[in-house]
């Protein structure tokens, strides 16, 4: 159903909610607010996809959100999603608005190519140094060391945005969507955080986002759609 519901999505129709006990590869979870949605989504990341299909909460499962701000966006989820997977692990060091210790999941958000670390890299903390002020991160097998100061090239990386996850693919995705989320409703966001899991993805979502989403044209794609109609009324 990623596949069908994607195409969907990319014709203008919203997927269909998803039915209790169903066996897909596809849920949609119809929820009435942001409140609700984000208790569902810490459900749902943190207990029912590891013990029912076995997802690491960590390694497999991404949340992709429209945005960065707000209640559901990806810099409140990160920290909820860190307190809940990784809160007690120590030593800690905190730079640039981000805590971080060993395990934790974190994102180059800039390219260096002195360090081979290059913009949308997801990795895990491996290991942290309080008295040399380094820190050094897994990436795929590669260990890169960072300096305190280094830090704002890194950001938390529990929940990242659609638009960062681009190019990328994960084993499951789970997406929030909710009308606090408006001014980004658009179906290319949509297509395209869906199409980004490989094996699972989880929409949680209100019904009337998730339609407008399904709905509603980029303004760029508007106003190609607008010229066209402009054309073909002159050429008529």
């Amino acid at each position: 159903k990623i596949i069908t519901s994607a195409h969907a999505i990319n014709r203008g129709k919203p997927p269909y909610p998803s039915k209790k006990g169903e066996d897909t590869d596809f849920f949609y979870i119809t929820v009435d607010s942001a409140e609700a949605a984000q208790a569902m989504l810490m459900k749902v990341v943190t207990e029912r996809l590891p013990k029912r299909y076995d997802f690491h909460p960590i390694d497999d499962i991404q949340v992709l959100c429209p945005m960065n701000r707000g209640g559901l966006g990806a810099r409140s989820l990160n920290i909820a999603l860190q307190s809940q997977l990784n809160g007690d692990q120590h030593p800690q060091v905190t730079r640039f608005g981000w805590t971080y210790a060993p395990s934790d999941k974190v994102i180059q958000t800039i390219n260096n190519y002195d360090k081979e670390a290059f913009n949308g890299d997801i990795g895990r903390v491996q290991q942290v140094d309080l008295e040399e002020n380094q820190l050094w991160v897994d990436f795929e097998g590669r260990q890169v060391e960072y300096v305190f100061n280094e830090l704002d090239e890194l950001s938390l990386a529990y929940a990242t945005t659609i638009h960062k996850s681009q190019g990328s693919e994960y084993p499951c995705v789970v997406i929030p969507m909710t009308m606090q989320h408006f001014m980004l409703l658009e179906r290319n966001l949509l297509y395209t955080g869906v199409t980004r899991g490989k094996q699972m993805v989880v929409l949680i979502g209100e019904a009337k986002a998730v339609a407008m989403a399904s709905k509603r044209l980029t303004s760029a794609k508007r106003l190609t759609n607008l010229v066209n109609q402009l054309q073909l009324a002159k050429v008529g």
